[in-house]
């Protein structure tokens, strides 16, 4: 019999010479390699043929034994057709040694004899152990190659060279792995003596079948696959290799993101062929008991981990529900990805984990314990700390909801959750939470329409049902007792289903018509009668679903405010998913869903494409039917409803659309119908939408109006304009969009009755006083469009305004120029017809230089265009030389130059002569502003009229916008009324007329401007509005100079008005866009500025950050610090220096920033006394140290030493400058008390000379004057003593003399150093010579001085 076979470390191990000679070896192995390929192709069919020939327990055999492995040994220098007949071989022996297994157990059954039977079991177990290790060094021996040979092509795949196997690996590879996974799952536990296998046989198989793991193209195999899922599967779980796998389980997750998936599929397999969970527990524990701070280090691991728990909860929802408890304690740690996971794991096991309806009442209850507890935790890490994990938190909401997972219970409450994550600081949070309310919308289990009256009106005819049911129950007590119970029956979900059908029949059964009401009081007369659903607990349910839907249509109505803000985000993400949410509200009928729908038009004109086709999506979805007339119907609507701002969206949106062919010739057929009253029950308001969609599709395709412009004008301008006095406008408008060729048709035709209605439109009184304005603006402007000669028109408007007013048409007589005649005059006219006429003439006016500009340009296009036939007319060959030397000639003479001039000089004139006048002739137009100007400077009679004021001011700006002269002359008169008016209304369109000025006159602006930046401190809020608008357009266009006056609209950021403060921060960060950042150049000006203002501290620093957050590039934040740091030295205030370092903590420091920072230190070190610049020094120094290398670290460190004791010294300082201070004042105080007792005992002369050498004549005096110069411990006890000095009476004074005479000379010896170093007079002496002479006078002007204080106390 052959000695048993043992698996070796490694290969070649086998051809060792074992010491017990117990063992298989490879005695004589051969060397393949040196074989010719015919002998070597002979000696591979000599091998197989033994195989093959030979019993299965050949292998045994030494002599096949060796060649076997010989081969095998040199497996990849094998040509492709040995390779393959060695592993058929190999593999055909395997497959049929495995059926013997069986065979040999029945026969252990039939025979008595063990002997022969022991011996065959060893044979098997031998030839197994030999065949399985063959084959697998096979596998891995090939894989290996096959590896070696894809890096050496991606290392040299600039060659064509390519290795050509002629033999098809990757099914051999999958047959045998396949075979090797059989070869476990059949009972060997007779071939080995018991279940478990030889640890060496096995430790072989999986050690190496993990390997093949970590290689992502066998894992891409199907068949390879799921072979070493068998293998791992039945090696953990049939035979208990537990420890070893879940070890290389951990391994592989950890390190190969690819096998996370397929690992947790071979877990999988194990649990379900085997029915043992053994694996699956026991890699769940291992990650329960890892610490969670190890996660934050190996973040690829934590990720890895996660998927992998989520993949096996999907797989194994039962088994991982029994052992989550492990892995909660996770939720408190650090890595917020473990945490993403676990959120992850819960929402699967609420889904898949609870299903099942078998057991008893307790183990049911027992699911829902655990079902709701999880539910809880899901709720609660709706708030945590990670953004991450709150989206992922809201994304398995969103997924429960799919999968209708969530009772009725827990709907409103995951509602209003995600309704407030809305407002949440990250960008991820908030579209999750729009996500999430979009598919509680699709799945939700309340009905297809969710109007709050509908479930009001349903949910009271109900109740009355109850009560009926009910006669003896309270009727207090009807609104809470069902809901209770229904909160009782719904809590556990398991009337989940019931209870949406119900409520859905329910409430569509008695709303058949809830689309149509547009009140409460039409469904209440609709609904008069409910269906009866059963008994009375039915009815309680029922109830309580429907209190439940009604407060989620209240909770998503309550969201729409919240939607609009989102619709402004400057995140695209937010966009998009916000008008997604309203357009899933709309099909719901939320509340409040459609008006703010219309919010999205302005969104048409933004610059990112993804929103706007979102807006462009949304409105074809919402307003583009299949039914023309139902797409007519909705766009006039629309038009009706919107204001100044959507209709110019709804054109822009239009236009499109008509380019597109979104909007078809069938669905302006039917806005035809409308505007022509063709369809039935047109109202005139419909009428004049449709004409308004026309008008706007018409700037796309101006062939649109064309065909009816007969009906514009019927329709427009006839009686219907009466019932409807917007129509006459839309009309004027309708007469401005016509092609060329309709305008002509047009005067031919009808021009000289559409003019004379223009007219009586501009001059008439039938239409409203605040529809007037507007009408006639455009009549004006389409008399200017499509008259030909708009200028004799004009004047007769004008005329004929004029004698409206004042009845004198004709009249030349002038008016008397005091202001007492002006009054006079003016109490005969109608304050309403003077504005109209002033509003007539300026606008005038103002459509006349628009002409004059129009003709302009005309005349130059019909030149150019002359002058280029002209050129292509003579360039031919034989003029080509003549045209050239024309043109050379015509140009050193300036000809073309010339006509230019002219034409810019007539154009000049004809401005000119607009307002002021070229000529001795009359100007009318020119005559009105002369009285205008008169009346703007009447403020007693304009502030008796507010509304003549307002209109009289416009007209006054519009004229001086046209004329030079005019506007310098007026300028001051116009900042006067713009800074004292007392209408808002008038300051407000006076600073946007500035606006106007400052573009077309900047040089006559410029020494205005301060006065201009004046208007961002208006109290109106309308006023600081375009204030901020105007100077925003005229700074980011570059009418303006960004002068010293911005710091005024940095102010404006921080404006108690919130659309003021957006528009400001708008503006700075448009600003920050050009050029190189002009935020960086101003910055330190504006810190500057806004220090000396009295401004909140609070609102300084959100300023400043403000500001400091639109500087990004790192060099500008360098150069910064070096500035604010220079600055310190030129203040002197506290405050200040405070400012200028919070403006430093708010940089973003790189590493050449903080050493600027230190080196600048000369330069604040002084302001480092304060608290306040301290700390804001230390948050500097904090940040710097989180991305400090070991070096800058180090100087940081230091330079937080020197900081801290400076702050200190600092402090000391003042302290005692403080102190000092107090002992002067005190030390005065006590001389006013000495010197009159001196005067009248001593001379002062006598005095002077005993104390002429020194400063201090008294020891206890000497400690009140060493005080100015010592530290605060040395001051306290001088100042006792000197006082106790001026209490004391004769008896005690003189032993306290004598007592107190010693110390003093010894301290005077000990603080001379001290006194030196605080010493700032000239006249110093050596040490030793004034410590001489100071004892010497001490010791006699003391008894002096002491003797004068005596004298004093006495007396």
């Amino acid at each position: 019999m052959a000695p048993p076979f043992v698996f070796p470390q490694i290969l070649r191990a086998l051809e060792e010479d074992p010491e017990d000679n117990h063992r298989l070896f490879a005695q004589n192995p051969v060397d393949v390699t040196s074989l010719r390929p015919s002998d070597l192709e002979e000696f591979v069919k000599g091998v197989s043929f033994d195989l093959s020939d030979r019993e299965l327990f050949c292998i045994e055999d030494q002599d096949v034994f060796d060649r076997v492995y010989s081969l095998v040994r040199d497996f990849y220098t094998l040509p492709p057709s040995c390779k393959c007949n060695l592993v058929e071989s190999l593999r055909s022996n395997l497959s049929v040694l495995l059926p013997n297994v069986d065979s040999i157990s029945r026969s252990v059954q039939d025979q008595e004899d063990e002997v022969p039977i022991i011996d065959r079991i060893t044979s098997h177990r031998n030839a197994l152990k030999i065949y399985t290790f063959f084959l697998i060094t096979i596998i891995m021996t090939e894989e290996a190659h096959v590896s070696s040979v894809e890096s050496t092509k991606v290392a040299a795949r600039g060659r064509k060279k390519q290795v050509v196997q002629s033999w098809n690996w990757e099914p051999q590879r999958g047959r045998m792995l396949n075979l090797i996974a059989n070869s476990l799952e059949i009972n060997l536990s007779l071939l080995f003596g018991s279940s478990e296998l030889d640890e060496n046989y096995l430790s072989f198989i999986v050690k190496n079948s993990f390997s093949l793991f970590e290689n992502a193209a066998i894992l891409k195999d199907p068949e390879a696959k799921d072979a070493l899922c068998r293998i791992i599967g039945a090696s953990a779980t049939k035979y208990r290799y537990i420890v070893q796998s879940c070890a290389s389980v951990m391994h592989l997750i950890h390190k190969y993101d690819f096998a996370v998936v397929h690992v947790a599929d071979a877990v999988a397999r194990a649990e379900s062929k085997y029915s043992d969970g053994t694996l699956a527990v026991t890699i769940i524990r291992d990650i329960g008991r890892t610490d969670p701070k190890a996660y934050v280090k190996d973040t690829v691991g934590a990720d890895n981990v996660g998927r992998f728990l989520v993949e096996l909860a999907d797989r194994l929802p039962k088994v991982m529900s029994t052992n989550v408890g492990v892995l909660v304690p996770h939720f408190g740690g650090e890595s917020y990805k473990i945490r993403n996971a676990l959120v992850g794991v819960l929402g699967k096991l609420v889904a898949k984990a609870f299903n099942d309806a078998e057991g008893d009442v307790s183990s049911k209850s027992l699911r829902l314990r655990t079902k709701q507890a999880m539910l809880e935790i899901l709720l609660e890490r709706c708030r945590d700390v990670s953004a991450y994990t709150r989206s992922r938190v809201l994304q398995v909401w969103a997924e429960l909801c799919e999968e209708h997972s969530v009772s009725i219970g827990l709907w409103n409450e995951v509602a209003s959750i995600s309704a407030g994550r809305l407002e949440d600081k990250s960008a991820i949070v908030r579209k999750s939470a729009l996500n999430l309310l979009i598919t509680m919308l699709q799945h939700n289990p309340f009905g297809p329409q969710l109007r709050i009256a509908s479930f009001e009106a349903t949910l009271e005819q109900y109740k009355k049902k109850l009560n009926e049911l009910e006669p003896n129950r309270p009727t207090e007590d009807s609104s809470k007792e069902p809901t209770s119970d229904g909160d009782s029956c719904i809590g556990d979900g398991e009337i989940d289903d019931l209870q949406p059908e119900v409520a859905n029949n329910t409430h569509q059964d008695s709303l058949p018509d809830s689309c149509q009401p547009k009140n409460g009081e039409e469904i209440t007369e609709k609904d008069v009668s409910v269906p009866d659903i059963g008994n009375i607990e039915q009815t309680k349910a029922l109830i309580a679903s429907l209190e439940a839907g009604l407060s989620f249509s209240k909770c998503m109505s309550a969201s729409m405010p919240i939607l609009v803000q989102l619709m402004a985000s400057s995140s695209a993400s937010d966009v998009e998913n916000a008008i997604l949410l309203l357009m899933r509200c709309k099909q719901f009928q939320i509340d409040g869903a459609e008006a703010c729908l219309r919010k999205i038009l302005p969104l048409a004109f933004s610059q990112d494409k993804s929103i706007y086709e979102a807006v462009e999506n949304a409105f074809v979805s919402i307003y583009i039917k299949k039914n023309p007339v139902e797409t007519a119907r909705q766009l006039l609507n629309l038009a009706i409803d919107s204001n100044i701002g959507d209709q110019a969206a709804l054109e822009f949106i239009v236009n499109a659309l008509v380019s597109k062919g979104e909007i078809s010739s069938s669905t302006t057929s039917a806005l035809w119908d409308f505007f022509c009253f063709n369809i039935n029950g047109t109202t005139a308001e419909q009428s004049r939408g449709a004409l308004s969609i026309l008008c706007m599709a018409a700037k796309s395709s101006s062939r649109i109006l064309g065909s009816h412009i007969q009906d514009i004008i019927d329709i427009g301008f006839g009686r219907w304009a009466k019932v409807e006095p917007l129509l006459a406008r839309t009309a004027c408008t309708a007469i401005q969009r016509l092609s060329e060729e309709d305008r002509k048709k047009l005067l031919l035709s009808s021009g000289s009755r559409l003019f004379g209605i223009l007219e009586s439109l501009i001059t008439g009184n039938w239409l409203p006083e605040n529809i007037y304005y507007t009408t006639a603006d455009k009549a004006i402007s389409a008399i200017y469009m499509i008259h030909p000669t708009p200028e004799t028109l004009a004047a007769t408007i004008i005329k004929k305004s004029l004698s409206t007013v004042f009845d004198v048409v004709g009249q030349d007589q002038p008016q008397d120029d005091t202001d007492d005649s002006i009054v006079d005059f003016l109490t005969t006219v109608q304050v309403a017809k003077l504005s109209r006429f002033l509003f007539v003439v300026s606008h005038i006016a103002m459509n006349q230089l628009v002409y004059i500009e129009s003709c302009t340009q005309k005349i130059r296009r019909q030149k150019t265009k002359t002058d280029k036939a002209a050129a292509e007319s003579q360039n031919t060959e034989e003029n080509l030389g003549a045209t050239q030397e024309n043109n050379s000639i015509n140009a050193e003479l300036g000809l073309a130059a010339s006509d230019d001039a002219l034409l810019d000089t007539l154009a000049e004139r004809a401005e000119r002569e607009i307002v002021s006048g070229g000529s001795g002739e009359k100007n009318l137009i020119g005559d009105c502003a002369t009285f205008l100007s008169k009346l703007c400077r009447n403020f007693s009679v304009l502030q008796k009229h507010p509304e003549l004021q307002a209109s009289a001011m416009l007209a006054l700006c519009r004229c001086m916008i046209i004329d030079a002269s005019f506007c310098e002359s007026n300028l001051q008169l116009l900042f006067t009324v713009v800074e004292n008016a007392p209408s808002e209304v008038v300051r407000s369109n006076c600073t946007l007329s500035l606006g106007d000025l400052a573009v077309r006159f900047p040089n006559l602006l410029e020494p205005w401007t301060e006065n201009m930046y004046a208007r961002l401190r208006d109290t109106s809020v309308s006023v600081r509005k375009n204030a901020v608008l105007v100077l925003s357009h005229l700074i980011l266009n570059d009418m303006m100079k960004v002068k010293g006056h911005i710091n005024e609209m940095a102010i404006c950021i921080e404006d108690d008005v919130e659309r003021i403060s957006s528009l400001a921060k708008l503006f700075f960060h448009e600003l920050s866009k050009k050029g190189s950042n002009p935020i960086y150049n101003l910055l330190p000006d504006i810190l500057g500025q806004l220090s000396n203002r009295n401004l909140k501290r609070e609102s300084f620093c959100n300023v400043m950050q403000f500001l400091i957050g639109s500087i990004k590039k790192d060099k500008q934040m360098e150069a910064l610090v070096e500035k604010l740091c220079n600055r310190f030295s030129g203040v002197t205030e506290t405050k200040q220096w405070e400012y200028i370092s919070y403006s430093l903590s708010l940089l973003t420091f790189t590493e050449k920033g903080i050493k600027k920072l230190i080196e600048s230190f000369k330069s604040y070190e002084h302001a480092l006394a304060e608290d306040l610049v301290t700390e804001n020094f230390r948050s500097i120094i904090n940040k710097g140290k989180k991305f400090a290398k070991p070096e800058l670290k180090a100087c940081i460190e230091e330079f937080e030493e020197k900081l801290n004791k400076f702050h200190l010294e600092k402090k000391e300082q003042e302290e005692t400058a403080r102190n000092a201070q107090v002992h002067v004042e005190k030390t005065k105080n006590m001389e006013s008390l000495v010197v009159p007792s001196k005067v009248k005992e001593e001379p002062v002369e006598e005095y002077d000379e005993g104390a002429s050498d020194s400063e201090i004549v008294d020891p206890a005096m000497e400690e009140a004057g060493d005080s100015l110069k010592a530290s605060d411990s040395e001051e306290e006890p001088a100042m006792e003593e000197a006082g106790d000095s001026l209490k004391a009476s004769d008896s005690e004074e003189e032993p306290s003399d004598s007592e107190e005479e010693e110390p003093d000379s010894e301290q005077s010896g000990t603080t001379s150093p001290h006194s030196l170093n605080q010493n700032t007079s000239g006249g110093e002496e050596s040490e030793s010579e004034s410590s001489n002479v100071k004892r010497g006078n001490r010791t006699e002007t003391s008894s002096k001085l002491r003797r004068s204080l005596r004298s004093a106390s006495r007396t």
